[in-house]
């Protein structure tokens, strides 16, 4: 198993409006990603407030880098929370 984690720096003022695309991702296109895991939405930084972190257990790196990243459900996902990213994501994998 692979666990991703995710830091996302949000635009200013977007927050609430981020929160709420992020759970309509969660419940609309994440229960069609085949090799998902689960989901967990850890919340805003104390230190650092405009970024956002989240964690996606994978069954394999390759069902989230080819087989997510290189879908319809990818697109979809980042067409709903993308427009709040005042940045590039950092992403990193963890073996568990």
């Amino acid at each position: 198993m692979i666990r991703e984690v995710a830091q996302v720096s949000i635009k200013p003022d977007s927050h609430a409006e981020f929160e709420i695309a992020l759970a309509r991702a969660h419940t609309e296109i994440l229960p069609h990603v085949t090799g998902l895991i689960e989901f967990v939405p850890v919340g805003w930084c104390v230190e650092r407030p405009h970024v956002y972190m989240f964690t996606i257990d994978w069954e394999t790196l390759e069902a989230h880098m080819v087989g997510f990243r290189e879908s319809e459900n990818f697109s979809a996902w980042r067409t709903l929370i993308g427009p709040y990213f005042e940045g590039p994501a950092t992403v990193e994998h963890f073996s568990l």
